[in-house]
């Protein structure tokens, strides 16, 4: 059981960077600064909205599976 558990947080967390990763990246923080661009925040659409949720889904389960780690 506690080697399922380090596999399946291993894939996780590379899923998670893999995410991570593909996110769109903005303006940075230069348009937080009064930097151009039209606004800090936007609307995700499409696929980036589902690259969105995929990496918070993630996120959680990895967290989760730190935890029981732990508790096992």
């Amino acid at each position: 059981m506690q080697t399922f558990i380090s596999i399946a947080q291993i894939i996780v967390a590379i899923l998670l960077i893999v995410f991570i990763l593909f996110q769109q990246r903005g303006t940075a923080l230069g348009s937080a600064f009064g930097g151009e661009g039209g606004g800090f925040y936007s609307t995700r659409r499409g696929i980036q909205k589902k690259i969105f949720w995929a990496t918070i889904v993630c996120g959680a389960l990895f967290i989760g599976l730190a935890i029981l780690n732990l508790v096992i």
